[in-house]
Order: structure tokens, then C-alpha cells, then sequence
């Protein structure tokens, strides 16, 4: 498939494209007029970065994903590779939050000095209300 069809199909700009190229992560074969050819294992690829992307990674954490894939396995999170680095992506996740959780328990506290007959409690939960 040409190019315009991988970006159709994989829901991403030729530009993207391009650019996942440029980095590795995918390889255009070129047909006789120079066309970039791609197949159905370069959306499989594209998928995989796409879906990665979207939940936080970088195209950097997807390298072991898109090699796992490219090794023939059925998913990309099936090599150990990819696995540490869904591990090293929780530690990170999990350090974030406890820097939120503190940096909350200081704004709570100077609240609490600022309005000290103010209630407050965690946020309300955004669903409340709703049907």
C-alpha cells in the first residue's frame, strides 16, 4: 500500500509517517517510480507506536515494541525488552504521582493556614451528577 493509505488506515499523517521512518521504526520499500510500498506488517508497526504514544510512551520506549513485533511475535509486549520497559514506565508513573500527592498535601496545608474555618477534602468526583 501506498503511503496516503498507511496514514488513512493507521489514523496518522503521512508526515508521521515520514518521520517514523526517519527514526527506524518502520521501513518504506520503493516500488519503481519511487513510490514508497507498505505492507500490512508496517501498519501492524504503526499501530503498535500509535497505541503506545497514546498512553504516555515515546517513540524511544516503542523501539523494543516495534523490534518484538518485527522478531514475529504476535504481540509487541511479549519480549522481555518490552516488558522492562512497561516496568520502568510504572516506576516513572508511580514517581509522578507521589510528587503530585505531596505537592496537593502542601497547597491543602496552606489552605488550611489562609482559611482556617475552610472545609476541604479531596476534589469532587466529576461523575457526581451526571446519568
Amino acid at each position: 500500500m501506498r503511503i496516503g493509505e498507511l496514514a488513512r488506515r493507521a489514523g496518522v499523517s503521512t508526515r508521521a509517517l515520514r518521520y517514523y521512518e526517519q527514526q527506524g521504526l518502520i521501513t518504506a520499500r520503493r516500488a519503481a517510480n519511487g513510490y514508497r510500498e507498505y505492507s500490512e506488517a508496517d501498519l501492524r508497526l504503526v499501530t503498535e507506536i500509535r497505541s503506545l504514544l497514546t498512553v504516555g510512551f515515546t517513540l524511544e520506549d516503542a523501539r523494543p515494541f516495534v523490534a518484538c513485533l518485527r522478531a514475529g511475535h504476535e504481540s509487541g509486549a511479549s519480549c522481555p525488552e518490552s516488558v522492562e520497559v512497561y516496568r520502568r514506565k510504572l516506576a516513572e508513573i508511580d514517581g509522578e504521582i507521589r510528587t503530585l500527592l505531596t505537592r496537593r498535601a502542601e497547597v491543602a496545608a496552606q489552605l488550611g493556614a489562609a482559611c482556617p474555618g475552610c472545609m476541604f477534602g479531596p476534589p469532587p468526583d466529576r461523575n457526581e451528577g451526571e446519568s
